[in-house]
């Protein structure tokens, strides 16, 4: 059975993070400050891209293969190691080509080829999965996970065709945008990281509470998809489209009732199980994750979704809420567990600095939201939110240097 090179692949996704937030400073750079060799426009594509396939698909792809691992499972290993590699390729190929010349024949074709490797991942890892006889219910998440990642290129694929034919309709063009945006925040990244947290879990002990656990992957796996009218109600809906999405805004109290219900028994647990870097940046995952929901319950009252749409700040405050404070929180502190296997730990200094500048962010972009119900506007926030992005950019270089410079 060849080894797979779980900590080298968890280095490169840091080493991408790096890139992502090197991006993002600039992008706030430019907001302030003359930059003109830059479009802004396709760095903002750039950035995009990369974060979800360079940052976030490559550290869970080497997670989910370290699962097959830890299972004991005999498989080829070297086709993951040309999957991930060929998915970096293909990241680095998008960063660059959408930085030169934005939505273009170049940057479209790589985008098309990380969709087709995530097509290969799919079938492998599905096939693999088959064999694992682990009793956490892991597989299930995992396994639904797969494929709201296949469902999520739909979107992808619309996006390219409309950049590609120059279709300037901004509803076809924003709800291709959505559509993907739901199905990787809340398909693919959200249901690998429960279902690692629910296998961490139950290897270290907590086990009387699976029956939860079903009871929420069922309610979380039902609502998904129509779920994703939510993010579209801006558009001129057929009415018995928004009774669906009215009624997934309303199933959401279900999925708050079960992970609530999950919340006494972690809580006496993880102390005696986790490092208090992993302790603290799930609880604020945790914390972030019930934020998501509540507003996503919320966006079914007209009046609050159109002002949530409408307004840029309390859009980028909301992706990065999902994207920064759920997704990376959960995997940065993922990968520290992982590492304590090993007698290492991620830099705490590091971590301290990345969770100060997200959550700043977090409450500047929250009080530009403000503004939009006539409050007095923050002096300086664009300033200020330049600083948080180099506070976020320092804290993940330190996390990858010292993720870098350590021996297992």
């Amino acid at each position: 059975m060849d080894e797979f090179k779980t900590r080298r692949w968890l280095q490169i996704a840091l080493i991408n993070f790096c890139i992502v937030a090197l991006a993002g400073v600039t992008l706030r750079y430019k907001i302030n400050f003359a930059l003109p060799i830059i479009n802004q426009k396709y760095l903002l594509y750039a950035h995009s891209h990369f974060a979800f396939v360079g940052w976030v698909s490559t550290a869970l792809m080497a997670l989910l293969v370290n699962y097959l691992e830890r299972n004991a499972i005999h498989t080829n290993y070297k086709k993951y190691n040309r999957i991930i590699f060929a998915n970096c390729i293909a990241a680095y190929g998008m960063f660059i080509s959408f930085v030169c010349q934005g939505y273009d024949t170049l940057s479209i074709s790589f985008s098309t080829l990380s969709i087709f490797i995530s097509f290969f991942f799919i079938y492998f890892f599905w096939r693999d999965l088959e064999r694992v006889t682990d009793k956490s219910y892991a597989v299930n998440w995992f396994k639904t996970a797969l494929v709201l990642w296949g469902i999520s290129a739909v979107g992808a694929f619309s996006l390219a065709y409309l950049m590609a034919t120059h279709n300037t309709n901004q509803e076809y063009y924003f709800a291709a945008i959505y559509f993907f945006l739901h199905f990787q925040y809340n398909g693919w990244f959200l249901f690998v990281c429960f279902g690692l947290l629910f296998y961490h879990l139950f290897r270290t002990g907590l086990v009387q509470e699976v029956a939860i656990n079903k009871k929420l992957f069922l309610i979380m796996a039902v609502t998904v998809a129509p779920s994703f009218l939510l993010s579209i109600l801006w558009l001129r809906l057929p009415a018995y489209m928004r009774y669906i999405a009215d009624i997934s805004g309303i199933l959401q109290l279900l999925v708050l009732f079960y992970f609530l219900k999950l919340i006494p028994a972690i809580k006496k647990f993880i102390p005696h199980s986790f490092t208090k870097t992993t302790r603290t940046l799930w609880i604020l995952a945790t914390i972030a994750f019930i934020l998501k929901v509540i507003l996503q319950m919320l966006s079914i009252i007209p009046y609050l979704s159109h002002i949530a749409f409408a307004f840029r700040p309390i859009v980028i405050g909301y992706l990065h809420l999902s994207f920064l404070c759920i997704i990376s929180f959960f995997i940065i502190g993922y990968i520290n567990e992982y590492l304590c296997t090993r007698r290492r730990h991620v830099s705490v200094i590091g971590v301290i600095l990345f969770i100060t500048g997200v959550l700043a962010q977090e409450v500047v972009l929250m009080v530009q939201g403000l503004e939009v119900f006539q409050m007095e506007p923050l002096p300086a926030a664009n300033i200020i939110l330049f600083f948080c992005a180099i506070v976020i950019a320092a804290g993940i270089i330190r996390i990858t240097i010292k993720m870098n410079s350590t021996k297992t």
